[in-house]
């Protein structure tokens, strides 16, 4: 499936490989979480690059310590209503200060997109049908937002209380 990054489709150098799946000699790989905890030390002696995927009910808590090895982290969105990987993504960032890439893969649609990119996420997996200038327009479609995110303007909030005053500078 194309990946996306800043609403445009990039060459995706990862192979997302399945528990059963041999790990190539070459190459980055994402693999799942279960898979990482039992093949640890295998994967961080290859010489490339290494992601873990992460099921919507895994916390990113449980790869804090390993976060200095993953290149990578991939969220899941399992259907529409489930936004804990937005959750996971910001506490990534703002918690642990993950500076690898984040990819948002699952049920994912342009609406959401801004908001993904408003907590950290990089790159976001999409169906091959659903490439289209949709997701590039959705990153322009909010100028102001009412809440600030991560490296971003301040949230409309924040600014209208520094206008009053009641923010110090």
């Amino acid at each position: 499936m194309p990946v996306l990054d800043r609403g445009l489709p990039i060459d995706d150098r990862w192979t997302d490989l399945a528990d059963d799946q041999d790990i190539p000699a070459e190459g980055a790989v994402i693999v799942s979480l279960e898979r990482w905890r039992t093949e640890r030390d295998a994967l961080t002696a290859r010489r490339d690059a290494v992601g873990v995927r992460l099921k919507s009910n895994q916390l990113a808590t449980e790869i804090a310590d390993d976060l200095g090895s993953l290149s990578l982290v991939a969220l899941e969105f399992p259907k529409f209503r489930d936004g804990r990987a937005f959750s996971a993504a910001r506490e990534l960032r703002e918690r642990f200060d993950y500076k690898g890439e984040i990819r948002a893969f699952g049920h994912i649609i342009p609406d959401q997109y801004l908001f993904l990119t408003r907590v950290g996420v990089d790159t976001v997996v999409v169906p091959a049908d659903r490439v289209g200038p949709a997701w590039a327009h959705a990153l322009k479609e909010i100028s102001v937002a009412f809440q600030p995110a991560l490296g971003r303007e301040e949230g409309v909030s924040l600014l209208r209380r520094h206008l009053k005053g009641t923010v110090p500078a």
